[in-house]
């Protein structure tokens, strides 16, 4: 089994670029270069942390920029990565974009189904709810 590479648009306030990421289903977030995303002035909206595959703790600075992938663009999390960090693209960004990785050809494709949660609320169920809070 190989890897699955793809590349996006990566667009900030100060224009767009092209860049190849590994496609990593097991990664919440996208990590970009900082050095991009700074080249970019894609902002820094916050710090989280994150456990590595070795068990380490790393805090990485986080924001949004626009990713985009055959025609189609979606804000998403990136994580601005260090020297050493690789630079992945993660589930949150190919669920924001419908894609999915084919599991034979390893490449991105149009999801063929997104999940739907559908329930159906009556109006006196809604007064019940709200009349308890």
């Amino acid at each position: 089994m190989g890897l699955t590479k793809a590349t996006l648009k990566v667009k900030g306030r100060k224009g767009a670029r092209q860049i190849e990421l590994i496609v990593d289903t097991g990664s919440v977030y996208t990590w970009i270069p900082a050095e991009t995303l700074e080249e970019l002035d894609v902002p820094k909206d916050d710090f989280v942390d994150f456990t590595t595959i070795e068990g380490r703790r790393v805090r990485r600075p986080v924001g949004e920029a626009l990713l985009g992938y055959n025609g189609v663009s979606r804000h998403c999390v990136v994580v601005f990565g260090r020297r050493g960090d690789a630079s992945v693209l993660g589930v949150t960004a190919l669920e924001n974009l419908a894609l999915e990785v084919d599991p034979v050809s390893r490449k991105l494709r149009k999801s063929k189904a997104l999940a739907a949660y559908q329930c159906q609320v009556t109006a006196k169920a809604l007064a019940r709810l709200f009349s308890t809070m």
